[in-house]
């Protein structure tokens, strides 16, 4: 791949995939977005990779929106297209099949918030601002905030983020569930890198199989979720890895399993 806004690389079954604009804030312009959805694409089809992190270059933003001088050129026709586009791209990070770490570093602010919120666990710097300002401009939040923050806080918070586009800090974001853990900026990556290789060592089917069930429960009612998640774990049960993994815990060792 050639890439031009962002970095990417794969270590011990983890990738690590890097916003690089940072003398724009890492601001997502059209040919990030579209950069974002070569990289995920390749992350969900390459077996090699287990669990990906997702963050931002420099010291100030994970993703600070998107970029406003092509926001500014935008119609009713192209406004549309603008947020399909970027919705397939966040609707691919979120169904990828495999965890997504958010490490939001700095400021997550509109697009930059909504992706953090397509991934599945969010880790932040005591430095990160989360918000979503685009009445400031005129505009709302097209890829996808309004549904997944509603959907991961209560309405009523949600609706006072979206409704004000104030920004809050790592604290308040904790408090509300927005994220998972803060760390000093000196050891948020380590932590991601920590967590992401804890995941890495379950049983890979199971862990997709579980997060599969976890992304569903949104679009399927109490009893559909449930027959959802009892035929997953039964294909479980048909694994060489659930033979292992119940072994090992009887005979008091770790497992090794072979995702198989």
């Amino acid at each position: 791949m050639e890439l031009k806004n962002i970095l990417f690389e794969v270590r011990n079954k983890t990738a690590f995939v890097t916003i690089n604009r940072p003398d724009k804030l890492n601001a997502l312009n059209d040919e990030t977005v579209n950069e974002l959805k070569e990289v995920f694409t390749s992350i969900k089809n390459n077996d090699a990779i287990s669990v990906t992190i997702l963050t931002g270059s420099g010291e100030k933003s994970f993703v600070a929106g998107a970029d406003i001088s092509e926001l500014n050129k935008l119609n009713t026709v192209s406004g549309k297209t603008f947020t399909e586009k970027g919705q397939e791209v966040f609707n691919l990070i979120e169904k990828l099949g495999k965890p997504v770490i958010a490490a939001v570093n700095g400021f997550a602010l509109g697009g930059g918030c909504e992706l953090a919120l397509a991934c599945h666990i969010r880790l932040a710097s005591e430095k990160a601002k989360f918000g979503q300002p685009e009445v400031i401009l005129g505009i709302i939040p097209g890829y996808g905030g309004t549904q997944r923050l509603t959907r991961l806080i209560n309405s009523g918070r949600a609706a006072e983020m979206i409704l004000t586009g104030d920004m809050i800090d790592a604290n308040e974001a904790l408090r509300i569930g927005l994220v998972n853990k803060i760390y000093s900026a000196e050891e948020l990556m380590s932590k991601a890198v920590e967590l992401a290789e804890k995941i890495s060592s379950r049983g890979e089917i199971a862990v997709r199989m579980a997060l599969r069930a976890v992304v569903s429960c949104d679009e399927l009612s109490e009893s559909e979720g449930q027959n959802l998640e009892s035929c997953l774990f039964a294909l479980c049960c048909a694994t060489e890895d659930f033979k292992e993994g119940t072994l090992a815990f009887l005979e008091k060792r770790k497992p090794n399993f072979k995702n198989k």
